[in-house]
């Protein structure tokens, strides 16, 4: 084997502390903060099961979609009628006003129960509309999208992002946006992030083949995460969330029309093929959800690559292991020491 490319969320980092817990705390201040629905018992709003669930289907590499995602199908459920039209604003608080004075009458009216329908049926139908945001909107149609603002600029409409970002990066999302925070102002759940991976596997990895990253994040936290956890020696190349929207700007810029380069789409990783220069490598793939199998399988058209599906600290095993092979793995390992004998294996043969 020549070249082992990585994923980063979930396969080199542990973000079980970090952006699983953002997406639960972006979810509590969305619906309690900004909608004013009363707080959830010791379970919360969403579980880390759920949020697992909900990658098994595809189409939510993002976690800001995957977010607006789990957001869609909370107000589904939660009995409340639809909000179909989403208006114009130019800043947050504007677009927080306005979501708490619709709100307000609704709650005052209704009462509001959180009935939860079968999940796996829900995930069941998304997936067969191709998953992603996409397919829950095939599914609920454009009934809620009124309350989830979860597009466009931090600074004007973005709501779902800022309190995200802010959540995620605490006192470093000033000084990355330049903004002051509005919703969060505590210790950045970055702080939270272990290495999945221990740094003296990756040493021996790196003694015998090249390594790069394909990783859905953006640039900026990337390479945070990579000093923290002093993990940048052992890479050659990375390729990011920022690299796919250039190329989709370039695309867009040339042929007018909007295509999306993140995973499932092979971009990241065909490019950092090309950065590592081997002519013709013999490559693997480690991912450990639905879209990193299902980029690595669609990059077999131009490389000799395996995908590898990693599980590390995922609960339901058993779906997403099945999950996993489905959208293309050739084989799943659980723990990290594998790589060492299959890498090994692969060199010699």
């Amino acid at each position: 084997m020549d070249l082992l490319i990585f994923d980063m969320d979930g396969v080199l980092i542990d973000v079980s502390k970090s952006y699983r817990k953002t997406i639960q705390r972006t979810i509590q201040i969305y619906l309690e903060g900004c909608l004013g629905f009363k707080k959830r018992g010791r379970r919360g709003w969403v579980t880390n099961n759920e949020i697992s669930l909900f990658k098994t289907v595809g189409g939510f590499n993002n976690d800001w979609d995957l977010t607006s995602g789990l957001l869609l199908y909370l107000l589904s459920i939660l009995g409340i009628p639809g909000l179909p039209k989403r208006e114009r604003f130019s800043s947050i608080p504007e677009v927080v006003s306005y979501l708490k004075t619709k709100s307000s009458r609704i709650i005052r009216k209704t009462t509001i129960r959180l009935k939860r329908k079968d999940l796996l049926f829900f995930l069941k139908k998304i997936k067969s509309k191709g998953g992603g945001l996409k397919g829950i909107g095939r599914i609920l149609g454009a009934s809620w999208e009124g309350w989830v603002y979860g597009k466009g600029d931090p600074d004007r409409e973005n709501l779902l992002k800022r309190i995200f970002q802010e959540i995620y990066l605490g006192r470093m999302f000033a000084r990355q946006y330049h903004l002051r925070p509005i919703f969060y102002k505590g210790q950045g759940l970055y702080l939270q992030e272990r290495a999945s991976i221990p740094r003296k596997i990756l040493l021996a990895l790196w003694k015998k083949v090249r390594m790069g990253i394909a990783s859905g994040r953006p640039r900026f936290e990337a390479e945070l995460a990579l000093r923290r956890l002093r993990l940048h020696p052992y890479f050659d190349s990375m390729v990011t969330l920022n690299e796919c929207e250039e190329e989709e700007n370039h695309i867009f810029l040339s042929t007018g029309k909007k295509i999306r380069r993140s995973k499932p789409h092979p971009y990241s990783i065909l490019r950092v093929g090309q950065e590592i220069g081997i002519p013709n490598p013999h490559c693997a793939y480690v991912g450990d959800v639905v879209d990193d199998m299902r980029a690595a399988r669609a990059a077999k058209k131009h490389l000799q690559i395996l995908a590898i599906g990693f599980l590390g600290g995922h609960r339901n095993r058993k779906i997403e292991k099945e999950s996993l092979l489905k959208a293309g793995a050739d084989l799943v390992i659980e723990r990290p020491e594998q790589l060492l004998g299959f890498v090994s294996e692969e060199t010699v043969s």
